[in-house]
């Protein structure tokens, strides 16, 4: 059996030392600081525009049909391009296959998508009205800035 035991001589230096630092004088520590308690504001503006929705869902949600009964369809699935601003998209060239012209579209994300006459691209609620060898012409429908909706042609050219 091995014991072992500690002589007090061995630390010394360090129950010098705790005394030392025991006998100093206390230190000063400064109060907090006081803070000015702000005024909370409640936003109860219900008729006006939701700070934390997008501009362009608030406009749907209030706006009225134009003169004509134009509204865009909100409700309908929403097509892979039209997460694209027009500006964006690139028409590559087309399709023909069985009567049927299809066009193609190069998105900013480098993926190929084709498109023909009634499918949504842009972010306007663009729809392709017709398929050209060298243009490709959409119809969007964008705010009026009164509440109402317009249409407006658009197209995108082939790239060269």
């Amino acid at each position: 059996m091995l014991t072992v035991a500690c002589s007090s001589s061995d630390h010394d230096d360090l129950y010098t030392y705790v005394r030392e630092v025991k006998a100093r004088p206390a230190g000063h520590i400064s109060p907090l600081p006081e803070f000015e308690v702000s005024e909370t504001y409640a936003y109860a503006s219900a008729e006006k525009h939701d700070p934390f929705l997008p501009r362009q869902s608030a406009m749907l949600s209030d706006a009225s049909a134009g003169p004509d009964g134009l509204r865009p369809d909100t409700e309908r699935y929403k097509e892979a391009l039209e997460q694209f601003p027009l500006d964006g998209l690139e028409f590559s060239g087309i399709l023909e296959r069985e009567n049927e012209v299809w066009a193609i579209i190069k998105a900013p994300d480098n993926l190929v998508h084709s498109v023909r006459v009634g499918n949504h691209l842009g972010q306007n609620y663009g729809k392709v009205v017709r398929i050209s060898e060298t243009k490709l012409d959409i119809e969007e429908i964008i705010p009026d800035g009164l509440g109402g909706w317009i249409k407006r042609d658009a197209a995108l050219v082939i790239a060269e």
